[in-house]
Protein backbone atom coordinates (compact mmCIF):
# COMPACT_ATOMS: atom_id res chain seq x y z
CA UNK A 1 0.00 0.00 0.00
CA UNK A 2 1.43 3.40 -1.08
CA UNK A 3 -0.01 6.31 1.10
CA UNK A 4 -1.16 8.44 -1.82
CA UNK A 5 -3.95 9.46 -2.70
CA UNK A 6 -5.67 10.13 0.23
CA UNK A 7 -9.00 12.31 1.83
CA UNK A 8 -7.98 13.36 5.34
CA UNK A 9 -9.88 15.56 7.65
CA UNK A 10 -8.40 17.93 9.83
CA UNK A 11 -10.68 18.85 12.95
CA UNK A 12 -9.30 21.98 14.85
CA UNK A 13 -10.55 24.86 15.71
CA UNK A 14 -7.23 26.70 15.53
CA UNK A 15 -6.54 27.87 11.40
CA UNK A 16 -2.71 28.33 12.23
CA UNK A 17 -2.19 25.00 13.48
CA UNK A 18 -4.65 23.12 10.82
CA UNK A 19 -2.37 24.86 8.03
CA UNK A 20 0.80 23.48 10.01
CA UNK A 21 -0.10 20.15 9.78
CA UNK A 22 -1.60 20.09 6.02
CA UNK A 23 1.70 21.84 5.05
CA UNK A 24 3.80 19.45 7.29
CA UNK A 25 2.32 16.33 5.76
CA UNK A 26 1.79 17.50 2.31
CA UNK A 27 5.35 16.03 1.27
CA UNK A 28 4.34 12.58 3.41
CA UNK A 29 1.59 11.65 1.80
CA UNK A 30 1.27 12.91 -2.33
CA UNK A 31 -1.86 13.64 -3.77
CA UNK A 32 -3.70 13.92 -0.63
CA UNK A 33 -7.12 15.90 -0.51
CA UNK A 34 -7.01 17.62 2.69
CA UNK A 35 -10.63 18.93 4.55
CA UNK A 36 -10.76 20.92 7.10
CA UNK A 37 -13.31 21.67 10.46
CA UNK A 38 -13.21 23.99 13.11
CA UNK A 39 -16.02 22.77 15.06
CA UNK A 40 -18.08 19.48 15.90
CA UNK A 41 -20.50 20.93 13.58
CA UNK A 42 -18.65 21.64 10.63
CA UNK A 43 -16.70 18.53 11.27
CA UNK A 44 -20.35 16.35 10.63
CA UNK A 45 -21.18 19.01 7.66
CA UNK A 46 -17.84 17.94 5.82
CA UNK A 47 -19.07 14.27 6.56
CA UNK A 48 -22.40 14.86 4.76
CA UNK A 49 -21.77 16.97 2.01
CA UNK A 50 -18.95 15.39 0.43
CA UNK A 51 -19.28 12.06 -1.74
CA UNK A 52 -15.27 11.01 -1.47
CA UNK A 53 -14.23 8.22 1.18
CA UNK A 54 -12.11 9.49 3.88
CA UNK A 55 -9.12 7.80 4.98
CA UNK A 56 -8.66 9.62 8.17
CA UNK A 57 -9.79 11.99 10.64
CA UNK A 58 -7.44 13.75 12.74
CA UNK A 59 -9.21 15.07 15.46
CA UNK A 60 -8.99 18.07 18.44
CA UNK A 61 -10.95 16.45 21.67
CA UNK A 62 -11.59 20.23 22.28
CA UNK A 63 -13.47 22.33 19.61
CA UNK A 64 -16.49 23.93 19.85
CA UNK A 65 -19.61 21.87 20.17
CA UNK A 66 -17.47 19.33 21.55
CA UNK A 67 -17.99 18.20 24.97
CA UNK A 68 -14.54 16.36 25.99
CA UNK A 69 -15.53 12.22 23.98
CA UNK A 70 -18.64 13.21 22.77
CA UNK A 71 -17.38 13.93 18.71
CA UNK A 72 -14.84 10.97 19.20
CA UNK A 73 -17.88 8.72 20.31
CA UNK A 74 -20.15 9.82 17.91
CA UNK A 75 -17.58 9.21 15.01
CA UNK A 76 -16.78 5.30 16.23
CA UNK A 77 -20.46 5.05 16.49
CA UNK A 78 -21.61 6.18 13.02
CA UNK A 79 -18.65 5.66 11.00
CA UNK A 80 -17.04 2.69 11.95
CA UNK A 81 -14.42 2.07 9.06
CA UNK A 82 -13.09 5.62 9.49
CA UNK A 83 -10.05 5.91 11.51
CA UNK A 84 -9.99 8.52 14.00
CA UNK A 85 -6.31 9.92 15.39
CA UNK A 86 -6.60 12.14 18.43
CA UNK A 87 -4.65 15.34 18.20
CA UNK A 88 -4.32 16.96 21.82
CA UNK A 89 -2.76 19.31 23.84
CA UNK A 90 -3.87 17.08 26.81
CA UNK A 91 -0.77 14.68 27.07
CA UNK A 92 -2.34 12.99 30.55
CA UNK A 93 -2.52 8.99 30.82
CA UNK A 94 -6.21 9.55 31.42
CA UNK A 95 -6.87 11.51 28.93
CA UNK A 96 -5.05 9.17 26.10
CA UNK A 97 -6.60 6.02 28.20
CA UNK A 98 -10.08 7.35 27.33
CA UNK A 99 -9.00 8.65 23.77
CA UNK A 100 -8.22 4.81 23.05
CA UNK A 101 -11.33 3.35 24.66
CA UNK A 102 -14.10 5.18 22.63
CA UNK A 103 -12.25 4.22 19.34
CA UNK A 104 -9.47 6.43 18.87
CA UNK A 105 -7.06 4.60 16.28
CA UNK A 106 -4.11 6.57 18.33
CA UNK A 107 -3.20 9.49 20.51
CA UNK A 108 -0.92 11.99 19.31
CA UNK A 109 -0.03 14.85 21.87
CA UNK A 110 0.17 18.56 19.96
CA UNK A 111 4.01 18.79 21.33
CA UNK A 112 4.97 16.02 19.17
CA UNK A 113 7.65 17.09 16.64
CA UNK A 114 6.12 16.59 12.66
CA UNK A 115 8.43 13.78 12.30
CA UNK A 116 6.46 11.66 14.95
CA UNK A 117 3.50 13.13 13.65
CA UNK A 118 4.09 10.93 10.28
CA UNK A 119 5.15 7.90 11.66
CA UNK A 120 1.87 7.86 13.97
CA UNK A 121 -0.51 8.51 10.81
CA UNK A 122 1.37 6.11 8.59
CA UNK A 123 1.08 3.48 11.41
CA UNK A 124 -2.73 4.18 11.68
CA UNK A 125 -3.34 4.28 7.65
CA UNK A 126 -1.49 1.09 7.73
CA UNK A 127 -4.33 -0.35 10.26
CA UNK A 128 -2.28 0.24 13.49
CA UNK A 129 -2.62 2.07 16.96
CA UNK A 130 -0.06 4.44 17.81
CA UNK A 131 0.34 5.75 21.25
CA UNK A 132 3.05 7.78 22.27
CA UNK A 133 6.42 6.53 23.47
CA UNK A 134 5.98 5.16 27.08
CA UNK A 135 2.12 5.83 27.38
CA UNK A 136 0.96 2.14 29.09
CA UNK A 137 -3.05 2.77 28.67
CA UNK A 138 -5.06 2.34 32.13
CA UNK A 139 -7.95 -0.01 31.97
CA UNK A 140 -11.53 2.23 32.04
CA UNK A 141 -13.72 0.57 34.75
CA UNK A 142 -17.20 0.77 33.95
CA UNK A 143 -18.16 3.99 35.58
CA UNK A 144 -20.68 6.59 35.02
CA UNK A 145 -18.87 8.15 32.10
CA UNK A 146 -18.14 5.33 30.14
CA UNK A 147 -22.16 4.16 30.60
CA UNK A 148 -22.70 7.61 29.70
CA UNK A 149 -20.55 7.09 26.22
CA UNK A 150 -22.71 4.02 25.88
CA UNK A 151 -25.68 5.76 25.73
CA UNK A 152 -25.00 8.55 23.27
CA UNK A 153 -23.21 6.24 20.87
CA UNK A 154 -27.14 5.67 20.63
CA UNK A 155 -28.05 9.05 19.34
CA UNK A 156 -28.87 9.35 15.61
CA UNK A 157 -26.56 12.14 13.62
CA UNK A 158 -29.74 14.35 14.20
CA UNK A 159 -30.10 13.89 17.56
CA UNK A 160 -26.55 14.31 18.18
CA UNK A 161 -26.93 17.37 16.04
CA UNK A 162 -29.87 18.69 18.40
CA UNK A 163 -28.12 17.57 22.18
CA UNK A 164 -25.20 19.60 21.08
CA UNK A 165 -27.78 22.62 19.90
CA UNK A 166 -29.22 21.83 23.51
CA UNK A 167 -25.77 22.56 25.19
CA UNK A 168 -25.55 25.89 23.10
CA UNK A 169 -28.53 26.97 25.04
CA UNK A 170 -31.04 27.51 21.61
CA UNK A 171 -34.61 27.07 22.02
CA UNK A 172 -36.29 24.76 19.96
CA UNK A 173 -37.51 27.05 17.41
CA UNK A 174 -34.39 28.65 17.24
CA UNK A 175 -32.81 24.89 16.36
CA UNK A 176 -36.05 24.06 13.98
CA UNK A 177 -35.03 27.51 12.23
CA UNK A 178 -31.45 26.01 12.11
CA UNK A 179 -32.01 22.98 10.92
CA UNK A 180 -35.01 23.78 8.74
CA UNK A 181 -37.64 21.41 10.03
CA UNK A 182 -40.48 22.14 12.24
CA UNK A 183 -40.68 22.76 15.78
CA UNK A 184 -42.59 18.99 16.45
CA UNK A 185 -39.93 17.50 14.38
CA UNK A 186 -36.87 19.11 17.21
CA UNK A 187 -39.74 18.09 20.35
CA UNK A 188 -40.37 14.45 18.89
CA UNK A 189 -35.79 14.47 18.64
CA UNK A 190 -35.89 15.91 22.23
CA UNK A 191 -37.88 13.22 23.44
CA UNK A 192 -36.21 10.71 21.23
CA UNK A 193 -32.84 11.84 22.96
CA UNK A 194 -34.26 11.99 26.51
CA UNK A 195 -35.34 8.29 26.31
CA UNK A 196 -32.24 7.38 25.28
CA UNK A 197 -29.84 9.31 27.69
CA UNK A 198 -32.27 7.95 30.88
CA UNK A 199 -33.00 11.63 31.53
CA UNK A 200 -36.13 13.73 31.91
CA UNK A 201 -35.72 17.15 30.57
CA UNK A 202 -33.15 19.44 28.28
CA UNK A 203 -30.92 20.50 31.57
CA UNK A 204 -30.52 16.77 32.45
CA UNK A 205 -29.74 16.20 29.17
CA UNK A 206 -27.35 18.95 29.12
CA UNK A 207 -25.69 17.62 32.27
CA UNK A 208 -25.09 14.28 30.74
CA UNK A 209 -23.56 15.32 27.96
CA UNK A 210 -21.00 17.39 30.14
CA UNK A 211 -20.07 13.89 31.85
CA UNK A 212 -17.93 13.96 29.20
CA UNK A 213 -15.74 16.83 29.35
CA UNK A 214 -12.22 16.12 30.08
CA UNK A 215 -12.19 17.83 33.23
CA UNK A 216 -14.94 15.69 34.26
CA UNK A 217 -13.13 12.28 34.13
CA UNK A 218 -10.76 10.92 36.31
CA UNK A 219 -9.14 7.62 36.14
CA UNK A 220 -6.77 7.69 39.39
Amino acid sequence: MKLENLNIIIADDHPLFRNALRQALSSAFEHTQWYEADSADALQSVLDSQTVNYDLVLLDLQMPGSHGYSTLIHLRSHYPELPVVVISAHEDINTISRAIHYGGSGFIPKSASMETLKEALTAVLFGDIWLPAGAEIIPIEDDDTDKMANKLSDLTPQQYKVLQMFAEGLLNKQIAYDLGVSEATIKAHATAIFRKLGVRNRTQAVIALGQLEMDKVDLT
